[in-house]
């Protein structure tokens, strides 16, 4: 019976697997709802900060932010790669640095060189391997995004667009639709499109508003604005964490499936193996019964 001792080990070690992976969905439920909180909390901020920068902007259409500045010549585009810190989440990061992968290699066909800011441990090691400038890292976020750890590595990149060092900044993560369903994500990040600020004219109507700027009105846009794009990186942030938990819950629940039909096969295995070990024996008794008697 050394076969079905064999399965049996595989039986046992297959077990302990299928109750690893049911307790990682647990625990991925339990975080995927807070992250969810957390994603939806940040999102009023987000709207309310568009919405003053906006007024602001079209308040004072004779000064025009560098933050919005196009046609820079200096043939080096940023990226801003959002990715997680660990792995078993199926194919959540795998999606989103294709993406990236594909823009970057147009973008190389173009004549123009990238640069990236790292945020998680899976995109650091992806774009060192890729052969990517990273010009800043952010890394070991935990379960919660924290804006002090992502405004450091951040305004490298800032400041590079502003001083002209970098013509564009693409923002790439992956955005929570809902449970089943993360979208990757590349867009534009800088220069800040007109589109992205215009206003609906009950937005108009709710900021109609004058505002006494101290010390400047130039001062104070572009500190919104960088305020602004802070918010949407964080944003994008907290959407790849709850994408993260949901498609970690979803990978870990497919696993213990699979475990759980892989367990049954090997039952049945093991059953036909035991079976056929005692025909064989029963087989052996009567033929050396027959040949006794014989």
């Amino acid at each position: 019976m050394a076969v079905g001792k064999e399965i049996r080990g595989k039986i046992k070690s297959v077990e302990n697997t299928k109750k690893i992976t049911k307790a990682m969905e647990m625990v991925a439920a339990s975080k995927m709802r807070k992250a969810q909180d957390r994603m939806r909390a940040a999102r009023p901020y987000s709207d309310k900060i568009r919405n003053i920068t906006a007024h602001l902007s079209q308040a004072n259409p004779e000064y025009k932010s560098p933050y919005m500045r196009e046609g820079g010549e200096a043939g080096t585009q940023g990226f801003v790669v959002v990715t997680t810190d660990k792995g078993l989440c199926g194919g959540l990061n795998t999606n989103l640095l294709r993406a990236v992968t594909n823009k970057m290699h147009a973008l190389q066909q173009q004549g123009v060189q990238a640069e990236a800011v790292a945020i998680g441990n899976k995109g650091l090691g992806f774009l060192n391997r890729l052969g990517v400038k990273v010009v800043s890292q952010a890394v070991q976020l935990g379960d919660a995004p924290q804006l002090e750890k992502l405004i450091g590595p951040l305004k490298v990149m800032l400041d590079a667009f502003v001083e002209g060092k970098v013509d564009a900044v693409y923002l790439c993560y992956t955005r929570f639709i809902n449970t089943m369903k993360q979208e990757s994500v590349v867009e534009q990040l800088l220069p800040l499109q007109a589109s992205a600020l215009a206003q609906t004219e009950a937005e108009k109507a709710e900021h109609s508003w004058d505002y006494i700027y101290e010390p400047d009105a130039p001062s104070v846009i572009d500190e919104l604005i960088k305020r602004y794009v802070e918010a949407l990186i964080y944003q994008a942030v907290a959407e790849n964490m709850a994408s993260e938990q949901s498609a970690r819950m979803v990978a870990m629940k497919a696993a213990t499936d699979n475990a759980g039909t892989l367990i049954h096969e090997l039952k049945l295995i093991y059953n036909k193996t035991r079976q056929a070990a005692i025909t064989t024996e029963l087989s052996e008794i009567v033929s050396g019964a027959a040949a006794i008697s014989g």
